[in-house]
């Protein structure tokens, strides 16, 4: 079950379905099992792929490089400027970058008319419900930053350096 809260944009005054999270994050260690439980791969091994798995993907993207995850999707750096801009292409050089994004784009299977046809990590029965509250967990109704393609929220954790 997915939950949503009404949420009014204050730039054009219309209110807009926003997708919440809530309670505790899912922590890696139960990742590893359900994956464990679905292979035959032991919780230590997969817990230590998991663990090491941010330090491969810095690797590579620290290097230009994109990563892709069959089954997942695609990691990618984007440079975060600290100015809207210079007049001049003689003007731009690194010391305007002030901090790097990580973006990612799930993976998507297209039919022969190149339409999107699955994403794998989109579950397409997804059962919305609005956000009525929960009660007795730890997270309360943190709001997510995902709100669709109408208004969403947030800045997704752009200010943050994903490098540390």
């Amino acid at each position: 079950m997915a939950f949503f809260k009404r949420t009014k944009k204050p730039i054009n005054n219309l209110w807009y379905p926003q997708s919440i999270t809530w309670g505790k994050p899912v922590t890696t260690r139960e990742v590893a099992d359900e994956l464990s439980a679905i292979s035959t791969v032991t919780r230590g091994d997969t817990y230590a792929v998991i663990e090491n798995l941010g330090r491969v993907l810095s690797n590579y993207m620290g290097q230009g490089r994109t990563v892709k995850i069959d089954g997942v999707g695609t990691f990618y750096y984007t440079a975060v400027s600290a100015t809207k801009g210079v007049p001049t292409a003689e003007e731009v050089s690194a010391s305007l970058i002030r901090g790097v994004r990580v973006r990612f784009l799930p993976e998507v299977e297209r039919s022969s008319g190149n339409q999107v046809t699955t994403r794998s990590m989109v579950n397409t029965k997804i059962a919305w419900e609005e956000w009525a509250g929960k009660t007795g967990n730890a997270g309360g109704g943190n709001a997510g930053d995902d709100g669709g393609d109408q208004g969403g929220s947030g800045d997704g954790g752009l200010d943050e350096n994903p490098l540390g």
